[in-house]
C-alpha cells in the first residue's frame, strides 16, 4: 500500500497540474486569439498567384494583408490587371479606379555594333557584380546596358530574352509589367512604361552630345531636334537627354524621323499614323 501511495500521489498532481494548464492554454488562446479578417483570404483567392512581388509586397500573401490591414490600392497587381483590381474592389467595397496596363522598356540601344564593348568581363555573370568593379561593365558607355542579361534571370514570365546585340529583348505578348525586372537593373536602364505608349526615347545617357558620339551612334546627343518638331511640345531636354510627357504626345512620329541618332522607338500605332499622314 505505501508503495501505491508513493506512485499514485505523484501521478494524481501531475494529472491535476496537467488539466490546470490545459484550462490556462484555452482561455489564453481565446483572450489572445489574434482575428483574422475574411476579406484577406477571399482578395487572396482572387489573385493570380504569380508571387511577383511587382505589387510593392512580399508575394501574393503580403499584398492581400495589405489591401485589408495597410489601405493598399487595390490596382496593385499587374499580373491580374483591371479584372483582379474589379474584384478586390468589390470585397473591399470601394471604387478600382482606372487600371492603366505597363510593360517593361529599355532605355539603351547600345547594341555590340553602337557601342562597342571596351572590354572582356570575366567575372560573376551578374549585372549588379559588375559594376561594383571599376571598369566591370563592358560597355563603353556608363549610361549603357551592362548586358549580363540579370534581368533574364529574374523574370518568372519568360517575358526578358538576351538578344544577339548584346541587349535583353522584352516580349509584349509576355511581359506583365510587375517591374522585376526594373528594380534588379542596376544603371536603372528598364523602366516601367504605359502600353499605349509608342514613342519613347531608348537612351537614359546625360552626357553632352559630343561625348555621348565618341561611346555609342544610337545614344541620344540632345540637339533639341525633336523638341522643336513635335508640333504637342511633348518633348523637353533634360540635362541633354531628350524626354516625352506620354499625355502630349499623340504619336505622329515626327520626333523620330528628324532623330539624327535614331534612338526614338516608335510602335505600330505610329506607323500607321505615318502612312495615312
Amino acid at each position: 500500500m505505501d508503495i501505491m501511495h508513493v506512485m499514485i500521489t505523484p501521478l494524481t498532481l501531475m494529472g491535476v497540474m496537467g488539466l490546470i494548464f490545459g484550462v490556462l492554454l484555452a482561455i489564453a488562446s481565446i483572450v489572445f486569439r489574434v482575428h483574422q479578417d475574411n476579406r484577406i483570404s477571399l482578395i487572396r483567392a482572387a489573385l493570380p498567384g504569380a508571387n511577383c512581388g511587382g505589387c510593392g509586397y512580399p508575394g501574393c500573401d503580403g499584398y492581400a494583408s495589405g489591401v485589408v490591414n495597410d489601405g493598399a490600392s487595390v490596382n496593385k497587381c499587374s499580373v491580374g490587371g483591371s479584372a483582379v483590381a474589379q474584384r478586390i474592389a468589390e470585397i473591399m467595397g470601394v471604387e478600382a479606379g482606372e487600371h492603366v496596363p505597363v510593360r517593361s522598356f529599355l532605355r539603351c540601344k547600345g547594341t555590340c555594333e553602337a557601342s562597342p564593348r571596351q572590354l572582356v568581363y570575366d567575372g560573376i555573370d551578374d549585372c549588379r557584380s559588375a559594376v561594383t568593379i571599376p571598369g566591370g561593365s563592358p560597355n563603353s558607355c556608363p549610361f549603357g546596358c551592362v548586358g549580363l542579361g540579370t534581368c533574364t534571370k529574374v523574370c518568372v514570365f519568360g517575358a526578358i530574352t538576351m538578344g544577339d546585340d548584346g541587349l535583353p529583348h522584352v516580349d509584349l505578348n509576355k511581359c506583365v509589367g510587375c517591374g522585376t525586372c526594373v528594380a534588379v537593373c542596376p544603371k536603372a536602364m528598364l523602366t516601367l512604361v504605359p502600353v499605349t505608349a509608342d514613342v519613347i526615347v531608348a537612351c537614359n545617357s546625360h552626357w553632352k552630345g559630343t561625348m555621348v558620339k565618341d561611346v555609342c551612334s544610337a545614344g541620344c546627343i540632345g540637339c533639341t531636334l525633336c523638341a522643336k518638331k513635335c508640333p504637342k511640345q511633348a518633348i523637353t531636354i533634360d540635362h541633354d537627354l531628350a524626354v516625352i510627357d506620354q499625355s502630349k504626345c499623340i504619336k505622329c512620329g515626327l520626333c523620330a524621323k528628324v532623330c539624327p541618332a535614331k534612338c526614338i522607338k516608335v510602335g505600330e500605332s505610329v506607323k500607321v499614323i505615318e502612312k495615312s499622314a
